[in-house]
């Protein structure tokens, strides 16, 4: 079956980073890896575990297990990375140096990132990484909201290639938009048609 050009792009294989750390939010991790895999995504989930552990007990305990570590991954380019929320986890993507140089690069090279709950306020907007205008949302608790210039109170932003979330309860919705980020809204709806989400 031959493809137009106009989405060939949407056909091309997609490669996603969800960096994790101790006390990551595991209802976004799992959304985020899920429904992007569903949408044709090859997701990567990478720790950012000072001592190279791949373990992580995530916000409310559940243990997930990386697939490499954010030392491996830096080596590759990735079209999409993606950060879940939850704390201390997202002051631990913070202050992973490995991962903010990744995220300045994507945004540098025009590539796609994004962050839900405390992520966008705390990861992102404490290392300068959200667009110029400030606009974003994220969990809305005033010391988040207070982060973000122009926090706005939308479950998803979509600001030039950066995507923000505002939490658990948003996830799929933010999955969903993510998916057609990469592959087109065409996809992103029968994708969510098969997981029983309206859009």
């Amino acid at each position: 079956m031959s493809s137009s050009p106009d989405n060939s792009e949407q056909e091309q294989e997609k490669h996603v980073l969800v960096p994790i750390a101790e006390n990551s939010e595991e209802i976004e991790t799992t959304c985020i890896t899920d429904t992007l895999t569903r949408c044709g995504a090859t997701v990567v989930v990478a720790s950012v575990q000072p001592d190279g552990e791949l373990m992580c007990k995530m916000s409310r305990g559940v243990k997930m297990v990386a697939d490499i570590t954010i030392e491996e991954a830096a080596k590759k380019e990735w079209d999409l990375i993606v950060l879940p929320g939850g704390m201390p986890g997202a002051a631990h993507l913070r202050d992973c140096k490995t991962l903010v140089k990744m995220l300045e690069k994507q945004s540098a090279d025009n590539k796609k990132y994004g962050a839900v709950c405390a992520a966008p306020a705390i990861a992102l907007a404490a290392n300068n990484l959200l667009p110029k205008d400030g606009v974003a949302t994220c969990y809305p608790a005033p010391n988040f909201r207070s982060a973000i210039e122009n926090a706005v109170d939308d479950e998803v932003v979509v600001n030039g290639n950066c995507i923000t979330s505002k939490g658990p309860g948003t996830s799929l919705k933010f999955a969903l938009q993510l998916g057609e980020e990469l592959f087109g809204k065409e996809k992103a709806d029968e994708i969510a048609a098969q997981m029983l989400v309206t859009r």
